[in-house]
């Protein structure tokens, strides 16, 4: 029997209603179950909130697994909980829209925390390397004035790369600039890439 193929979702819009990342990613996955048939599904929706890296964090972080006391574990339950999810995706979909030129907060602050020095990367002779490989991304990014690759794009490269660091190389960016501003063509050409990627991607073995 087929094992299911696994999608984390991970969204970043701060809106509920009326959320362009939010009903693009809702598309995606509806492409991803109609190409693979069974999936199984992780959200984890950021604007319920998310900690924030502190002194506290980073003390806990920094001491060896096993010199960790029962504080330290709690500290970083929630980290551990976004990192376990990630480790076992096989596709990650995320709804980052463009705020202010960059990603949101609490997208930045996800990512601080799967960022795991010995959990999602290790420190090698040769430089960095990332833990997470053989994973399929997709960011869905509307923008209001800021066309995903432009000069003032820094959150695409910034995903990319941050993505990059824990292993995840294979990323595949859909735009939809001024979608939220009533333009049908940026959702038309997004569904129509959506369409597109997903019909290339190899289906689930």
């Amino acid at each position: 029997m087929t094992a299911p193929l696994k999608i984390l979702e991970v969204q970043a819009s701060a809106r509920g209603t009326g959320s362009i990342s939010r009903e693009l990613t809702a598309d995606l996955i509806a492409a991803l179950e109609d190409r693979h048939g069974d999936v199984d599904i992780t959200r984890r929706d950021l604007a319920q909130g998310l900690p924030y890296v502190d002194e506290a964090w980073v003390g806990a972080n920094f001491t060896p697994d096993e010199d960790r006391t029962s504080t330290h574990r709690q500290i970083l339950s929630r980290s551990d909980d976004l990192v376990a999810e990630l480790a076992t995706a096989d596709v990650l979909v995320i709804g980052a829209p463009i705020y202010n030129f960059s990603v949101p907060a609490v997208l930045k602050a996800w990512i601080d925390m799967i960022c795991r020095a010995r959990l999602t990367f290790r420190y090698t002779d040769t430089g960095v390397e990332g833990l997470l490989d053989g994973k399929k991304a997709y960011v869905v990014v509307p923008s209001g004035g800021v066309p995903v690759g432009s000069p003032a794009d820094f959150a695409t490269p910034y995903l990319r790369h941050a993505l990059g660091f824990v292993g995840i190389t294979d990323v595949e960016f859909i735009g939809a600039q001024g979608a939220d501003r009533g333009n049908d063509n940026a959702l038309d050409a997004a569904r129509a890439k959506i369409a597109e990627l997903v019909h290339l991607a190899p289906q689930a073995a």
